[in-house]
């Protein structure tokens, strides 16, 4: 994947500068991190490429470097901003032998005997790291990711998630014009499938997201796919406990379920890296968005009720809010540190901070849903999902 990006990410770089030492909680099955991504985003047009535009302040210049690989192939956006790409195109597939010998180094030898050489060059020794365990969590986190937003054998979780969120939109956008379609931001879109099946019913679609795992995960599916099941994936190998079979351990999974760039996304759709509230407490963003749509995301805040304020702000009136999710605080029982506050109401106390914020509560249910779980395993985990409808109330003028 990182050599599918021209030049290979160099992952030896500090793309963590501005990283939070205690940045991830795994009880909730997303992969919540603290690393701050460059601010930048990309937009695709409707062949699917993505590109990227300088968006808001980036958290670190190094960072901003690395994501930004100006290449023509992808100069597919037009805009009142220019726009560059995100990451380059791909640099061609590996053979398998050296895939191989890449993962097992050059003791390997293929079924005639024949013993491979030296590790691809791309692979060099500043990018053979003594990975923390950390990260390695982190990649696991994301692959269990892929297979809930980009495999069939996620289609039940998605169903359970998305499905009702999209029939949603749908009702509350009837008589959407082709001409001004609505616009409709997705903060949290982590690998972006929810974000551009909101573009595919019709709207100018955002998703927003700060984990650069998921960034440089969401960037390659959407950029690098050429066909359904391109990909096999292992993702539950690492899975040792509540197995029933070997195989189920071992079961591989084709990725992505979909084309991207066939898949009819609305001119307009994007992904945006950065930080929520840095990147949409600004006054450029009062008023823009006709909907939002938040999914497994307001938990991830320190500040909860910053999150509601700016979801407020930066709707137009009228404007529509979509949540569905837990509370399942991701800084909660974090101390030590003064960046670890954490704020952790009841979903009654968060309705009440919404209503404080101007929206009128029109629609609620409770759905039970799971979150990146193995279906296959003897555990499974499951959530009572809170499912709300909003709405920013209009000022009335006397």
């Amino acid at each position: 994947m990182l050599q599918a990006f021209e030049p290979p990410l160099d992952m030896s770089q500090d793309v963590d500068g501005c990283k939070d030492p205690h940045l991830e909680n795994f009880e909730h099955g997303h992969c919540h991190s603290e690393e701050r991504n460059a601010s930048s985003c990309q937009s695709a047009s409707t062949s699917g490429r993505m590109c990227c535009s300088n968006h808001a302040q980036a958290c670190s210049q190094e960072k901003s470097n690395i994501m930004s690989n100006p290449t023509t192939e992808l100069q597919e956006v037009k805009s009142e901003q220019q726009h560059e790409p995100i990451f380059g195109s791909g640099a061609g597939e590996v053979e398998n032998n050296n895939e191989i010998a890449e993962c097992c180094s050059n003791d390997v030898a293929d079924s005639n005997g024949n013993a491979f050489s030296s590790p691809h060059d791309w692979l060099d020794p500043s990018l053979q790291l003594n990975v923390p365990l950390v990260d390695v969590d982190k990649v696991r986190c994301i692959i269990r990711n892929i297979v809930r937003d980009w495999a069939a054998e996620g289609e039940k979780e998605r169903n359970q998630c998305y499905k009702p969120i999209l029939e949603e939109l749908d009702a509350q956008f009837p008589n959407r014009s082709k001409e001004s379609p609505p616009a409709c931001l997705v903060p949290g879109a982590g690998l972006g499938r929810l974000a551009l099946e909101i573009s595919c019913l019709g709207f100018i679609s955002q998703g927003n997201e700060f984990s650069y795992y998921m960034m440089i995960c969401s960037s390659f599916i959407l950029n690098h796919t050429e066909t359904t099941g391109q990909w096999t994936i292992y993702p539950w190998i690492h899975s040792n406990c509540n197995s029933l079979s070997d195989n189920d351990q071992l079961r591989p999974v084709l990725i992505p379920d979909i084309h991207p760039a066939s898949a009819g996304i609305t001119e307009g759709f994007s992904m945006c890296g950065g930080d929520f509230v840095e990147v949409y407490n600004d006054s450029s963003q009062i008023g823009v968005w006709d909907a939002v749509v938040t999914c497994f995301f307001i938990d991830t805040a320190h500040n909860i009720i910053e999150y509601i304020e700016i979801i407020s702000r930066i709707l137009k009136e009228g404007g529509v809010w979509i949540n569905f999710g837990p509370l399942l605080y991701h800084f909660a029982d974090m101390y030590g540190q003064e960046d670890d506050m954490s704020i952790e109401l009841s979903l009654e106390d968060v309705k009440k901070i919404a209503f404080h914020y101007g929206f009128e509560l029109e629609k609620e249910q409770t759905i039970e849903t799971t979150y990146t779980t193995n279906p296959r395993s003897m555990m499974q985990n499951h959530y009572h999902a809170a499912f709300w409808t909003m709405r920013k109330k209009r000022t009335t003028t006397t």
